[in-house]
């Protein structure tokens, strides 16, 4: 693995191994012949005394007669040398680079790790990669008319294509000029390769089945003309795209026109020459948004990252990403990683930033809203937050920091009207049933819901829990046995679907764990048949077809969650369907609350508001909030005004009531009043650090230490809360607590850990792992 002469150049390699031991990588010797690798590229390393073949990625180079300091005095000449560069030939941008630097320090993260979650799968096992030979004439080619009577009519035949056809119209491809020429093999085109007297290049691209149009969901209206306000927040930033990084904030009520400035905004980029880059939270979003972008720029070139993709797509849309031929990049949150050449990032748009599915659950756990903030300022670029409802931590920067310039789209797009809203207290609706059946929909929802499918409109329905009932237990209150989750602390949720040839298939999940087994039919302590009650999504639906009757048909009512959308092509059929008017009653959870825009919807209706409201989690009334705003706001997107109903059994609840009156700012002042009198985010920076172990006693134990060896890398105004269980105390048979760290800022927090990672006081990994700017608390 030694080279027999010193090498000339080295390179510095981030292995993708959860390794946090080498911030700055391994060195490793560049061998002749691959002295022309730089940071970027992808190679393949020995590793360990074995001499692994492993992946990693140059993150420098450094020219060997410099490297003495860098080697901290060992040989050069005793370096292991790089093996190869990868297959793959994938090679990362400097503003990438330097992105997962930034990511690896402030998400406490091994670099190799980082860099390994910015490249896809697909593109590092070439997925859909077709390697072709293409035949051209050498320059000293023999005119065909000079070749002997007993040269072979396929070949010549051959060389006379080639003679025949312009210099700029070669070479082609072998299979093309074996048709032209008639042959019913390649073999004389082999044959002239071998004798010289035709040449040989191979030539390799990706090749992916692609629709890119989404009309149905888009449509095909012409641009409309933008409001006053939307013109003002156009030419504002717009004149801030030469100026290098700025922030802006558009806050807009819903159907306010925010993905219209967005358009504008995108054609001024590549206008420019420049390349847009437009996040949404879900997939499920965004069929939508590009086919509005396909149909304004019929003639500019949309790629789209996510995973929703076949593996071939996806390479073959990076590829395009990383050689510059795409005027427009969109996606969900891994498409900040869309490898954009330096120096062409003219725009970044995140839309709809205070959703939470911006925030990676596993390591490295960034935040893609933040991270395109950083990717911003790397390439000196404005960034766009659009939102009718920003996360605190954004509306707080904007408002109070100053920190980013607030645009506000105070109004709907003309001829729209915000909907009516009816807040509806549940304890009193269920009592206006004369059955003694429980009901989920309230006579309100129920006889709207009738009213709504009746005359040709169409409905939302939001719960966002999934399953059939969420409590199974013995009907004895004296027995007490409810079911749990032998893997974790929760109960089990009880599900229920049709087999084929109509046969009812029952079982239980636990929704963190994804244990199933079968209901069981008698309680495990006194053989009483087991009850179920709670709510959840098939519940609902069964509820709203039982309501509409057969007469609508089976397809009009579509159940929208995770059981049912097995991937993004599941919920794309379902989002046309929907808007050609097939569906007519769309029921789910949050999925379907998050930027759907379709004008025939005149109902939205809320199950019940409170399912996260009471959760031990200080965001939760921000979620709240958010959601029943949003989906509130799908509704009343015509000339027709919609109305929403919300079921809850807290009417007086801040969060739902405020949502009510579509009034965010009362909503966000009051909550940041309640935050800093707490200290908490975004007053305050915070950390978790959940410690995971299968014995209790240990788990607890390795907390309490780790807090003890945390405190002398304390400083002043950081505080360290005590160790504490997690609200969900064991999750797939590891017991879990957590140490909670707040500091007044974010370079505190982040100087407080680096500290305490070099110091390997914090060893992210299996048993440990560190959430940075968390969402949950759960």
């Amino acid at each position: 693995m030694l080279l027999e002469v010193g090498p000339t150049r080295i390179a510095q390699v981030a292995i993708e191994r959860g390794i946090d031991r080498y911030p700055n990588g391994l060195s490793y010797a560049l061998p002749e012949g691959l002295e022309h690798l730089t940071a970027g590229d992808r190679v393949v390393v020995p590793l360990g005394r074995g001499n692994v073949p492993t992946s990693g990625w140059i993150v420098r180079t450094i020219e060997a007669g410099e490297a003495d300091e860098q080697l901290g005095g060992m040989d050069a000449n005793r370096l292991k040398a790089v093996l190869k560069a990868d297959p793959s030939g994938a090679r990362l941008p400097g503003d990438l680079l330097s992105l997962a630097h930034w990511i690896s320090e402030y998400y406490i993260c091994p670099i190799g790790m980082t860099l390994a979650a910015m490249l896809p799968a697909a593109v590092r096992q070439q997925r859909g990669k077709v390697t072709r030979q293409f035949i051209d004439l050498p320059p000293d080619s023999p005119d065909p008319t000079t070749l002997p009577a007993r040269f072979g009519r396929g070949r010549r035949k051959v060389l006379e294509i080639l003679h025949a056809m312009p210099a700029e119209e070669r070479p082609l491809e072998i299979g093309i000029l074996a048709e032209r020429a008639g042959l019913r093999t390649k073999g004389p085109i082999r044959a002239l390769l071998e004798q010289g007297l035709v040449v040989g290049a191979t030539r390799s691209s990706i090749h992916a089945d692609w629709m890119q149009r989404s009309e149905a969901i888009a449509g095909k209206a012409p641009p409309p003309e933008p409001t006053p306000a939307q013109a003002d927040a156009i030419e504002s930033i717009a004149s801030t795209l030469d100026a290098g990084f700025s922030q802006h904030l558009l806050f807009g009520v819903t159907g306010a026109g925010k993905t219209e400035v967005y358009i504008r905004l995108v054609d001024h980029v590549i206008q420019r020459g420049k390349i847009a880059l437009v996040l949404v939270p879900e997939i499920a979003l965004t069929p939508q948004t590009a086919g509005r972008l396909f149909n304004r720029f019929p003639d500019r070139r949309v790629a789209l990252l996510h995973s929703g993709l076949t593996q071939a797509q996806r390479n073959q849309q990076w590829t395009m990403v990383a050689e510059g031929e795409i005027d427009i990049v969109i996606g969900a949150r891994s498409a900040i990683f869309a490898p954009i050449p330096d120096g062409r990032l003219g725009l970044i748009v995140v839309d709809e930033e205070h959703d939470g599915s911006y925030k990676q659950d596993s390591a490295p756990r960034y935040n893609g809203r933040d991270v395109a903030i950083r990717r911003a300022q790397l390439a000196a670029c404005p960034i766009l937050l659009g939102s009718a409802t920003p996360s605190l931590e954004t509306w707080h920067n904007a408002v109070n920091r100053g920190l980013m310039t607030l645009h506000r789209l105070p109004e709907r797009a003309p001829g729209l009207a915000l909907p009516r809203v009816e807040i509806m207290d549940f304890a009193e609706e269920r009592k206006r049933w004369n059955d003694k059946r429980i009901h989920l929909l309230g006579p309100r929802l129920a006889r709207t819901l009738s009213e709504t499918v009746s005359s040709g409109a169409q409905a939302l329905i939001l719960l966002n829990r999934r399953g059939y009932a969420n409590y199974i237990s013995c009907p004895d209150v004296r027995c007490g046995w409810v079911m749990q989750c032998e893997q974790c602390d929760a109960g089990m949720v009880y599900h229920r679907d049709r087999q084929p040839a109509s046969k009812l298939h029952e079982f239980v999940r636990c929704h963190h764990c994804l244990t199933e087994q079968r209901l069981p039919s008698k309680c495990p302590q006194c053989s009483r048949k087991t009850t179920v009650f709670g709510l959840g999504t098939q519940r609902v639906e069964q509820e709203v077809r039982e309501l509409l009757g057969p007469s609508v048909g089976p397809e009009a009512v579509k159940r929208v969650d995770s059981d049912t959308m097995r991937g993004a092509s599941d919920f794309h059929e379902t989002l046309d369907r929907f808007a050609r008017g097939r569906i007519k009653v769309l029921l789910g959870t949050q999925m379907i609350a998050k930027g759907l825009d379709f004008p025939n919807v005149r109902l939205v209706g809320v199950v019940n508001a409170d399912t996260a409201l009471n959760l031990p989690d200080f965001r939760a009334t921000e979620r709240t909030y958010q959601l029943v705003s949003q989906v509130t706001g799908r509704c009343g997107r015509s000339t027709q005004s919609g109305i929403a109903i919300i079921q809850t059994f807290q009417p007086d609840a801040p969060a739902i009531r405020i949502a009510a009156l579509h009034d965010y700012e009362t909503f966000a002042n009051g909550e940041l009043v309640e935050r800093k009198r707490f200290g908490l985010p975004p007053i305050r920076r915070m950390a978790r650090i959940v410690i995971r172990d299968q014995d209790d006693n240990a788990c607890r134990l390795a907390a309490e230490a780790l807090a003890e060896r945390l405190r002398p890398h304390l400083v002043e105004a950081v505080e360290l809360q005590p160790p504490e269980p997690c609200p969900i105390g064991r999750i797939s048979g590891r017991t879990r607590w957590q140490i909670l760290l707040l500091a007044p800022d974010a370079n505190t927090l982040r100087s407080v850990l680096r500290a305490a990672r070099r110091a390997d006081v914090i060893k992210p990994g299996e048993r440990i792992a560190v959430d940075v700017d968390p969402l949950g608390l759960m």
